[in-house]
C-alpha cells in the first residue's frame, strides 16, 4: 500500500487540499481505501481512563469533523480517532482558500474556521455507534458568533458527552477569534468547572480531556498544569497547531494565516509536552500531538511523556499504510530497550532529568 501511495501522491498533489480532503472522505466512504484487521502487538495495549486501548496510534481532530468515516478510520489500524471540532449550530468556517499543503516541508498550514454540520448531525450519526467497534473520543469547540463560550461546550457535553468514549475541550485553535484567550488560568478554570459540572448530571460521564497550544508561555504553561490538577481534569492533549513560522518553509504559503502542522511542528510540539509532563509530574495522562511521521516520532512523544500519541498532516504525505508500519516500529523500539508494555516507556526520557 505504502510503494501505491507513493506512486499516486504526485497526481494527488495536484489537487486542491480542500478537495482531496473531501474525496479521501469519499474513498473511505465506498470502500477504495482497504481496511488493515491484523492483530496488534500485545505491547501496545494499555488501560487509560478506564477504557482498554488496543495500540496508542490515534487520527487526531480535523480529519473526520462530523463523524462521517469513524468506523472505516478505525479499520485502518487506529487504536481510537477524535471526531470534531464540532460547534452547537453548523458553520461554513472561514472563506476559501484556507488549507495549504507545503510538500517540501511535509507541512500544512489551515484556517478552516471549524467548518462543521453541527451537534444534531454527529449525534444522528453517533446514536447507533457499536461501542465494540472501537475508541471514539469528540472534540468540542464553541461557534465563531457565540459570545458565551462556556454555553456551548456546556452543550457539547450534554449533547455528545452520552455518545461519546472520551471529550476534548478545544481551547487552542488560531483559527475562531478569541477561543485561544479562554487557556488563561482563571477562564479556563471557570470554563472547566462548568463544563465537568454537566458531565456529572449525565448518566454516562466520559474522560475529559483538554487540548491546548504550542505557543505558551512559561507562566501560561504554569497556570495551565495548575489549573488542570486542581480542577480534576481527566488529561491533556499537546499540542495543536501553531502559529509560528519557522526558518525555511515554503515562501509560497509561509505567510498565510492559520495554524501550521506537520514536521516542522514535531519539535516544538515535543518540547511543550515534556514539559506540561513535568510540571504536572506525570498524574495527568497525556496525548502526544504535533509532526509525527514514524514510530520513531511517536516513540520519542511517549518517552517526552505522552501515554497516547494522534497523527493527522503525516497522512496526507505518507498515505493510510503510515499506521500499520507506527504501531510495528514502536513494538519493535519497546522490545530493543527492554520495555514490556508501552505504559512502561512513558517519560522514560523526562523521569530522569527532572527528579520526579
Amino acid at each position: 500500500m505504502a510503494m501505491l501511495y507513493q506512486r499516486a501522491f504526485p497526481l494527488l498533489d495536484r489537487i486542491d487540499p480542500e478537495r482531496a480532503h473531501r474525496l479521501a472522505i469519499a474513498a473511505l466512504k465506498t470502500g477504495l481505501i482497504a481496511a488493515n484487521l491484523q492483530p496488534d502487538p500485545p505491547s501496545l495495549a494499555q488501560t487509560l481512563f478506564g477504557i482498554g486501548f488496543p495500540n496508542p496510534v490515534g487520527l487526531a481532530a480535523g480529519f473526520d469533523k462530523d463523524g462521517e468515516v469513524y468506523r472505516q478510520t478505525l479499520k485502518l489500524g487506529f487504536g481510537f480517532v477524535e471526531l470534531g471540532s464540532v460547534t452547537p449550530k453548523p458553520q461554513p468556517g472561514n472563506p476559501r482558500p484556507r488549507l495549504f499543503r507545503l510538500t517540501a516541508d511535509r507541512a500544512v498550514i489551515n484556517r478552516m474556521g471549524f467548518n462543521n454540520h453541527g451537534i444534531a448531525a454527529m449525534a444522528e450519526r453517533l446514536k447507533s455507534r457499536n461501542t465494540a467497534q472501537g475508541i471514539v473520543g469528540i472534540n468540542l469547540g464553541k461557534n465563531k458568533d457565540q459570545t458565551d463560550a462556556a454555553a456551548d461546550y456546556i452543550t457539547g457535553t450534554r449533547l455528545l458527552g452520552p455518545l461519546a468514549d472520551y471529550l476534548v475541550i478545544n481551547v487552542s485553535s488560531p483559527n475562531t477569534p478569541g477561543l485561544r484567550a479562554l487557556q488563561s488560568r482563571d477562564a479556563l478554570a471557570a470554563l472547566i468547572g462548568a463544563v465537568l459540572e454537566t458531565r456529572a448530571q449525565l448518566t454516562r460521564r466520559p474522560p475529559l480531556l483538554l487540548k491546548i497550544a504550542p505557543d505558551l508561555i512559561d507562566a501560561d504553561r504554569q497556570d495551565i498544569a495548575e489549573v488542570a490538577l486542581a480542577s480534576g481534569l481527566d488529561g491533556l492533549i499537546v499540542s495543536n497547531t501553531t502559529i509560528a513560522r519557522p526558518a525555511g518553509l515554503d515562501p509560497r504559503f509561509a505567510s498565510e494565516a492559520g495554524g501550521l502542522s506537520g514536521r516542522p511542528l514535531f519539535e516544538p510540539a515535543t518540547e511543550i509536552l515534556r514539559d506540561i509532563y513535568r510540571r504536572t509530574g506525570g498524574k495527568l495522562p497525556i496525548i502526544g500531538v504535533g509532526g509525527i511521521a514514524s514510530a520513531a516520532d511517536a516513540y520519542a512523544k511517549i518517552r517526552a511523556g505522552a501515554s497516547l500519541v494522534q497523527l493527522y498532516t503525516a497522512l496526507v504525505f505518507e498515505g493510510p499504510g503510515l499506521v500499520r508500519r507506527i504501531k510495528q516500529g514502536l513494538a519493535e523500539l519497546l522490545a530493543r530497550d527492554g520495555f514490556a508494555n508501552i505504559a512502561d516507556a512513558v517519560g522514560a526520557d523526562t523521569l530522569g532529568t527532572d527528579g520526579l
